[in-house]
């Protein structure tokens, strides 16, 4: 795969999505795309509630080529069908449209019709010039039938990031369509009447199936909501708890990471946590949970990216020129390319309470929700601890603008290990985007973050009155 591949690449996304942005807003103000693939920040926002549920629930289906043996992944279901579109709005959903199929089959053109085909659930997210988010979450199965038929996919388009939620709504639209399509339509249009629960709260919908009569469907949002949108379960089956914290620390630096697995659930779901573990921070560079086959020269780009490749893509990916990248097996639970200096990117002892945390009573957690917060607790601790002071060290002028002073900042460290690693991270665009926010307002967002720095604060006073007293 040559460079001149990238550019082909780049085209080709382009003609599908040109509304896709570069970067973060940072990146170029006085320019709005330069290379389209890139996502401006993979993060899903959290939503107090009230929201609609979704935007669009699509079919996808393999269809025949008027040429050739192959087949090309097409729209055979929207709802709803939007009208009295105005002309910029409708230009908006078409390239959105042409684009999606390209997701929902990211494994190219070459199908053959079967009759037993394991069912799938991924994810998408594209993300638009103006820093808006879509997600696809997707279901991927062998439609019921008799004889060897083609899968195909459940698409629904929605802003929100709520990976459980929508997989349960997936299993009721896959549950409606084994009856008739007529089924979904009742469903789909009370899901979109009805509003999107606030964090912990619950919203019940009503439907009729036939022969089975009336049901009715609870989703529950988790009352911890940044969490909602991931799973680390497959990220545990996978890989070793040294192996995921020397991910974090390639992804902390703002390198190019790939993730390579047989599924497509198994690559959306790793990817998903990997980016997670960054919390309170967000990964503002290119960001594909499953690269489309007509896109694999992305691997070749020199900017930071995180992306995911299907194994039968393997060769080519190895084949390609790539600098500094970790390339991840999640099949075999190896690193078959990497840097070399993973192990030393975070302060030894601070690696070593990772470690130690993610070790502990791990064997004993059952639901999906303790262990997405055992998992993430560690990693959004040691952020606490590097960089937790960060609002201590934002200089308020009279206009009301902030203004952080970096070199106080890493100054305030003690740990000399702590310091040289936040030295590094202060100039990456996870930490500026972060403190660029932090600027806007005296207040401090009174998020999970926010709340796990105080409560570590307060630690530190027990444990300075304890001393005294000890004294």
């Amino acid at each position: 795969m040559e460079r001149q591949g990238v550019g082909q690449a780049l085209r080709l996304f382009r003609n599908w999505l040109p509304g896709l942005r570069a970067g973060s807003h940072q990146d170029n103000p006085g320019e709005s795309i330069k290379e389209p693939e890139r996502t401006q920040d993979h993060s899903l926002p959290v939503f107090a509630g009230g929201q609609h549920f979704f935007e669009y629930l699509l079919v996808v289906s393999l269809k025949k080529k008027r040429s050739g043996d192959d087949y090309e992944p097409t729209i055979t279901y929207q709802f709803p069908k939007r009208e009295n579109l105005l002309r910029g709005q409708q230009e908006e959903e078409e390239r959105l449209l042409k684009a999606i199929p390209l997701f929902c089959f990211p494994d190219g053109n070459e199908w053959a019709s079967l009759t037993e085909y394991p069912r799938e659930t991924f994810s998408f997210v594209l993300t638009n010039v103006d820093g808006s988010r879509k997600i696809g979450y997707c279901r991927r199965l062998l439609p019921a039938g008799p004889g060897p038929r083609l899968p195909k996919v459940y698409c629904i388009i929605s802003c929100i990031g709520s990976f459980g939620l929508f997989s349960k709504i997936l299993d009721e639209v896959e549950k409606r369509h084994q009856i008739s399509m007529a089924v979904i339509y009742p469903f789909m249009q009370g899901l979109r009447e009805a509003a999107f629960p606030a964090p912990g709260k619950t919203v019940t919908l009503k439907s009729f199936i036939p022969d089975s009569g009336t049901e009715f469907i609870s989703l529950t949002r988790p009352l911890d909501s940044h969490l909602e949108h991931v799973d680390f379960s497959s990220l545990l089956h996978c890989l070793h708890f040294e192996q995921i914290i020397q991910i974090f620390a390639s992804a902390v630096l703002e390198r190019k990471i790939i993730f390579l697995a047989d599924g497509l659930s198994t690559l959306s779901q790793c990817i998903h946590a990997a980016a997670a573990l960054l919390y309170p921070f967000s990964w503002a560079h290119t960001y594909i949970p499953v690269v489309p086959e007509s896109l694999l020269a992305t691997v070749c780009c020199p900017t930071p990216f995180m992306v995911g490749v299907q194994m039968r893509f393997r060769q080519e990916v190895m084949d390609s020129p790539m600098e500094e990248v970790l390339l991840v097996d999640l099949c075999k639970g190896t690193f078959l390319l990497s840097v070399g200096d993973e192990k030393d990117i975070l302060p030894p002892k601070l690696q070593d309470d990772i470690l130690s945390s993610l070790g502990q009573g791990i064997n004993e957690l059952k639901t999906a929700e303790q262990i997405n917060e055992h998992v993430s607790g560690p990693f959004v601790k040691f952020f606490v601890k590097t960089v937790g002071h960060y609002a201590s060290y934002i200089k308020w002028e009279a206009n009301g603008q902030g203004r952080f002073q970096e070199r106080s900042f890493c100054k305030a460290l003690t740990s000399k290990t702590n310091r040289r690693f936040v030295k590094k991270f202060v100039k990456t665009q996870l930490f500026s985007l972060f403190i660029q926010e932090a600027e806007k307002s005296k207040n401090s967002p009174a998020g999970y973050f926010q709340q796990k720095i105080l409560e570590y604060e307060e630690q530190k006073k027990q444990k300075k009155s304890k001393e005294k007293t000890v004294r």
